[in-house]
């Protein structure tokens, strides 16, 4: 076979071969920038009608960033087959640049995995207060790859998809109701009876409380230097925070004028002569607090 030369080629068949693929370039430069924009208005469009039929706002996310992805690596492959690229050839060469950048990359594969499995089983969508990963927040969002959340103190962090997959998680947000838990101790001497009373008579007083199921209190210790009582009380889940932060409030305010104490450690000195020299000598206690 003759080898390719360009000095083969007169001025003409030069000519004529930079106008072929000339046009060819050119046409395939067209393509590809009309295809990238409907690439763009197909995922907007997608993202559009997926929010008419009521779809979950985690899975649209996810659904309009992968055909996106899936409609621009075509448009690419389509691109390369009109400038003359055997497919063939290129798709072996892409299978085995995908073998290798896979193992490469096998945390963000494995991210990917993870994002579809949040997806199909959803142990939390968009809008869910979670704990995951040591970091609690609100979902803002379910990418490919990550999971945003929100704070309370208002941080982003970002979450990577695999170890929220596999790993262990709680979500708050799942039933409409929790159990708010609160652990209170008297002095030793004070009345247990007086005590119960006075947290039956707080709870039943707050109306976010709620009496199906029953309150319940009990003495639940009797510690070192202090009784120690468990109150446990239902709520909406959006009522937990603010319930907790009042009753300890209204315990303190009320304790003292129901005769009782909050205990607190507090440290003796007793000093003691030793052959008339004076010798200081600590021992610890623990008091009780008069809530004033």
């Amino acid at each position: 076979m003759e080898n390719f030369n360009l000095a083969n080629f007169g001025t003409e068949g030069m000519f004529a071969l930079v106008v072929f693929y000339g046009i060819r370039l050119l046409a395939a430069l067209v393509i590809l920038f009309i295809g990238w924009k409907l690439v763009g208005l197909a995922g907007r469009r997608t993202g559009l009608a997926m929010e008419k039929r009521g779809v979950d706002p985690s899975l649209r996310s996810f659904g309009t960033t992968f055909i996106s992805v899936l409609l621009k690596v075509l448009l690419l492959i389509s691109v390369l087959g009109m400038l003359g690229v055997q497919m063939t050839s290129f798709v072996a060469i892409v299978g085995a640049a995908g073998l290798a950048i896979g193992l490469a990359l096998s945390g963000t594969l494995q991210n990917f995995a993870g994002g579809v499995l949040i997806l199909l089983f959803k142990p939390f969508k968009v809008g869910d207060f979670i704990d995951a990963q040591g970091h609690m927040g609100s979902v803002r969002e379910i990418q490919i790859f990550n999971t945003i959340l929100k704070t309370p103190d208002n941080k982003t962090i970002i979450i990577p998809n695999g170890g929220l997959a596999t790993g262990s998680m709680t979500n708050f947000s799942t039933e409409p109701q929790r159990r708010v838990d609160w652990n209170f101790g008297i002095a030793y001497g004070d009345s247990a009876d007086v005590a119960r009373q006075v947290f039956s008579e707080l709870i039943s007083e707050d109306s976010r409380i709620l009496k199906i199921p029953e309150p319940f209190i009990a003495l639940s210790e009797l510690g070192d230097s202090s009784v120690k009582f468990v109150v446990r009380a239902w709520v909406n889940a959006s009522d937990y925070w603010p319930v907790f932060f009042d009753m300890n409030e209204k315990v303190y305010k009320t304790f003292a004028g129901k005769g009782l104490n909050i205990p607190f450690p507090q440290m003796d000195v007793h000093l003691h002569q030793v052959d008339g020299q004076p010798v200081s000598v600590d021992s610890g206690k623990l008091g009780s607090l008069p809530v004033q």
